[in-house]
């Protein structure tokens, strides 16, 4: 099977931990890729504060780096996230500035959303020293948690679920835990619309993630909490370059849905996802917002749209940086502390998808 861009990332991160700075040319050698790459990799990584470049070379950032010398705490941190980038990205970058902040040292993890690998992946940060733990398991469909998550209640060390809500009564529900409350996130969205004079607004989304999940469930509370009815079923959403004609009649659907009158708004999960509707939408003949009011949720790259989408946007990064400060907490404490469940609160950006309040 063909190495993945978060693997190949996992491994120059492994590589350059291990030796503390590495030279680009040396690192192709070891990866086994051309010179190109890597260095769009290093770039990548750079970028989200992962590693330091100098002259044709990488090092680990010198807040991990150092977390053992003056005032430092020189606790390890390991962390295992489902990708290294999108949604997750942020959340890496929060954890790796407040780990530095601790003067302790972070290391990472990518399972790239195969949680059959999350256990193997979270053996080796403890192999490589990590004293505590921040995981982000890989699950991507309902069932995941219970097949691929009970080893996770009897790690050895201390451990800080990130972005993830277990069944309510498992083990893993005593864990201590970060997430974005995506339940608000959507409440905040449908309420908005409302306020501009649209009627309940149709949801379409994914189901391949926690927080396709989490937003199908907090869509469903939002009516309910509003009294309002869903004008018609959840129009279901793929990835465009994975299936694109299962993606193109999700679009007619909603296309289909504006035409007729059923609604005059829609919130769709992904951003990616609601920048490749809008285009489709208008080359059916709906245009956002003059037709149809709509906002993104995630908050990656909605303002990048050509009509900049307002977009519900999870504190991701706030995700990392609290994770690590309780996991931190919690490795200096002797034993017995309560376990806390911390809910963070997205906020509404609003742009120009939705347009001006109906009359």
């Amino acid at each position: 099977m063909r190495e993945s861009a978060a693997e190949r990332h996992d491994r120059l991160l492994g590589l350059v931990r291990e030796r503390g700075s590495a030279r680009v040319s040396d690192l192709a050698s070891q990866l086994g890729v051309s010179p190109v790459t890597v260095r769009r990799d290093v770039e990548e990584l750079a970028g989200r504060g992962l590693l330091d470049r100098v002259h044709g070379s990488v090092s680990w950032p010198q807040g991990a780096a150092s977390a053992a010398g003056p005032g430092g705490s020189g606790l390890v941190l390991g962390m295992l996230a489902p990708s290294s980038t999108y949604y997750f990205s942020e959340v890496i970058r929060g954890a790796h500035e407040a780990a530095a902040g601790a003067g302790a040292r972070l290391i990472l993890r990518i399972s790239d959303y195969r949680p059959q690998e999350d256990q193997a992946r979270t053996e080796g940060l403890l192999s490589a020293g990590a004293e505590g733990l921040l995981i982000a398991p890989g699950w991507q469909h309902p069932g995941d948690p219970a097949a691929f998550g009970d080893w996770i209640a009897s790690l050895p060390v201390p451990t800080v679920l990130l972005e993830r809500r277990p069944t309510a009564g498992s083990p893993l529900d005593g864990l201590d835990r970060v997430c974005s409350d995506h339940a608000h996130g959507v409440l905040l969205a449908v309420r908005h619309l409302v306020d501009l004079g649209h009627g309940a607004p149709l949801l379409m989304a994914r189901a391949d993630s926690p927080t396709a999940l989490a937003v199908r469930s907090g869509y469903a509370e939002a009516l309910a909490v509003l009294g309002l009815r869903a004008p018609q079923d959840v129009i279901e959403s793929v990835p465009a370059e994975l299936a694109p004609d299962t993606f193109d009649q999700a679009v007619r659907a909603l296309h289909e849905a504006v035409h007729s009158g059923v609604a005059t708004a829609a919130l769709i999960h992904n951003d990616v996802d609601a920048i490749q509707v809008v285009q489709r939408l208008a080359e059916l003949g709906v245009r956002v917002p003059d037709d149809l009011a709509l906002i993104a949720y995630d908050d990656e790259v909605a303002a990048l749209a050509d009509t900049p989408l307002t977009a519900v946007a999870p504190p991701k990064r706030d995700v990392g940086r609290h994770a690590t400060e309780l996991l931190v907490e919690r490795l200096g404490q002797s034993g017995g502390a309560p376990r806390r469940h911390l809910m963070l609160l997205p906020q509404l950006r609003v742009r120009d998808s939705c347009g001006a309040p109906l009359s």
